[in-house]
């Protein structure tokens, strides 16, 4: 039997400890859960990127997250997670500016988009929420390494738990079903999580690495007339009745939270709303598939060779 230990009832942005001295990268950080997370951390005294593709999104939102800064002043890193070229430039820009980091938060994501491919000719949904993640943070692996315990936090999804990995045709080249690419792309985040912690602990790194999820909460990407917006049976629920359902973002973003600042956090450990849709943060479990390391090895083998990024745990300058 799998223990889930079970973790304090209220646990909210007020149990955040200074961040101060910290740089924070957060993926997805012009709204939604990234806006939130962005909000929190610099307003413990973290030192935020706002890692975003729209430039003007992310202008409106550095000057909400300005507001609340209470360390240094928040910045915009353009980045474009569909995009690998853009994934090496905004390492680059990382590397040459900031130099360091101690906080990775992979929060961007799509969810249910109509069929469409990134710059590399992935599937959207597989090639922004999992391999653009995964060229990224490999890309900004030399970075985590300059500080003394860094921590990547990947953002998954309740919709994990009917994910399975299409080996025959993981870019959905063929048959496309969205929700069913949407949810392979949210295990892939647990595999690459389960993966990416086995490997700092075999190259004797102090890289921790943790995974999230919100339940069910009220983004942009429940909204049916977004960019990125869903249509078929979400966009047939009235967007009232939905956000009703669903809870605030700003609870949304707590177990991510909870997942990048608590320092007892184990590696490959896994956090979510008590009541799996909502609620205040706690362990979570997760579909079995997540628990295969075997599977975990063939995706981080397949996300090597699709995206040419290899981690080198030995990197740090």
């Amino acid at each position: 039997m799998i223990s889930v230990p079970i973790l304090p009832r209220r646990w909210t942005i007020a149990d955040i400890a200074d961040q101060s001295g910290k740089t924070v990268v957060v993926t997805g950080a012009n709204s939604g859960l990234g806006l939130r997370t962005a909000e929190a951390l610099a307003s413990k005294g973290a030192h935020v990127l706002l890692a975003c593709r729209n430039p003007q999104k992310a202008a409106t939102a550095l000057d909400v997250v300005t507001l609340v800064a209470t360390g240094p002043k928040p910045e915009v890193l353009q980045l474009d997670l569909a995009d690998l070229a853009s994934v090496r430039r905004a390492a680059e820009q990382i590397d040459d500016t900031v130099g360091r980091i101690d906080l990775l938060i992979n929060n961007a994501g799509v969810m249910a988009v109509p069929r469409s491919r990134t710059a590399d000719g992935f599937d959207t949904q597989f090639g922004t929420n999992h391999l653009g993640h995964f060229a990224f943070t490999g890309a900004v692996l030399p970075a985590l390494l300059r500080t003394e315990h860094p921590r990547v936090v990947t953002v998954s999804s309740v919709a994990a738990w009917v994910g399975v990995i299409n080996w025959f045709d993981p870019n959905w080249q063929r048959l496309y079903l969205r929700w069913l690419a949407y949810s392979q792309s949210k295990l892939a985040n647990l595999l690459f999580t389960a993966e990416l912690e086995r490997r700092a602990r075999a190259a004797g790194s102090h890289l921790r690495a943790v995974a999230a999820h919100p339940g069910v909460a009220a983004t942009h990407l429940y909204d049916r007339n977004g960019e990125k917006g869903v249509s078929g049976v979400l966009a047939a629920i009235p967007q009232a009745i939905l956000f009703a359902l669903a809870q605030s973002d700003h609870m949304g973003a707590l177990p991510q939270l909870y997942a990048a600042t608590v320092p007892d956090v184990r590696g490959n450990s896994y956090v979510g709303p008590g009541f799996e849709v909502a609620g205040y943060p706690r362990r979570a479990l997760r579909n079995p598939l997540a628990y295969r390391r075997s599977t975990a090895r063939r995706l981080w083998q397949l996300s090597e060779r699709l995206t040419g990024v290899r981690y080198d745990f030995s990197v740090t300058s």
